[in-house]
């Protein structure tokens, strides 16, 4: 759960988080205009390629291949631990 704290901590990545909740299955082009167009950032292709990857290994982003096309996706699985541990629905009412 570490890495999804640390991946969700920077404006960055949340930013990029953002963009593939607004727009799923994005190439790494498509998300530098976006981040530039709609959130002012002009990060390289690489500083965001490395984002993504960070992302990627705390599972909060997918990659699939179309033929030499790279598309990320998100994954809000794990998001959910975060949430079930202090909004769980077990908690009991006071």
């Amino acid at each position: 759960m570490g890495d999804v704290y640390k991946a969700i901590a920077d404006p960055t990545r949340r930013a990029i988080l953002d963009e593939l909740t607004d727009r799923d299955g994005q190439t790494l082009f498509e998300l530098c205009s976006r981040l530039t167009m709609k959130h002012g950032l002009s990060s390289s292709r690489q500083a965001i390629s490395q984002h993504l990857e960070l992302l990627a290994d705390a599972g909060l982003v997918r990659t699939t291949r179309q033929g030499r096309t790279k598309l990320h996706s998100i994954d809000p699985e794990p998001l959910r631990g975060i949430t079930d541990r202090w909004l769980g629905h077990d908690r009991k009412e006071h």
